[in-house]
């Protein structure tokens, strides 16, 4: 049985269009396996804290020779972390919010890139210094804007500082099946929008029924 983590990054509920998204992804991955075990992890309701000295003093430090408070410090990290681990599928729903993602995913991914956790350093190729030691791995990335032209070569392009950063940080990690999905242009109305939804909707689909076509 596969075990899928479902993370939400926007500070919007109801409104929010990555959310849909991502409840659209479970709908339709339900069909194809319903009994899949699903976790979800919200970044607006949990409160995610900033790194801070003794965060970094105990994720450099040996487990065995934290002291409680360092402990402590790391005990958020250590649960996000672990839940990245248990997971064969992860989904990542993130809006962009000026040209990048939201602090709550930011702190997030401070919280989840640990030395020897989840990436480790190669000191024999200078040149690719990071090992990732998450394996086996898809991510499905879920992307909502206001506007568009933010991929690869449209005219947005060089304002697009969301998807690029989010699919390095996960390859470091060790994630490399990266299959991505937006919904956008929001701000061009209710049909732009619906458009934008109707070809989104139908790309989750496609993209799941090849997911368990080849796995």
């Amino acid at each position: 049985m596969k075990k899928i983590l479902v993370i939400n990054s926007s500070p919007r509920d109801g409104r929010s269009r990555s959310r849909k998204l991502a409840n659209t992804f479970v709908e339709i991955w339900k069909k194809q396996a319903p009994d899949t075990s699903i976790t979800y992890r919200d970044l607006a309701s949990t409160n995610v804290p900033h790194v801070s000295e003794t965060w970094i003093a105990a994720a450099f430090r040996l487990e065995n020779d934290r002291t409680e408070t360092e402990i402590e410090a790391l005990k958020l990290s250590k649960e996000l972390i672990s839940e990245l681990k248990e997971a064969d599928v992860i989904v990542l729903a993130a809006p962009m919010y000026n040209w990048t993602i939201t602090s709550s995913l930011k702190a997030y991914i401070d919280q989840v890139l640990r030395v020897n956790e989840t990436w480790k350093l190669n000191t024999e190729d200078l040149s690719n210094p990071y090992i990732g030691l998450l394996k086996n791995k898809t991510l499905f990335l879920l992307t909502s804007r206001g506007a568009q032209g933010y991929e690869k070569g449209e005219y947005n392009e060089h304002m697009n500082f969301q998807t690029p950063y989010l699919k390095m940080v996960f390859n470091i990690i060790g994630i490399t099946d990266i299959q991505e999905i937006t919904v956008d242009g929001e701000v061009y109305g209710p049909e732009a929008i619906e458009l934008a939804i109707e070809k989104s909707n139908a790309k989750v689909t496609s993209l799941i029924e090849r997911y368990f076509y080849s796995h």
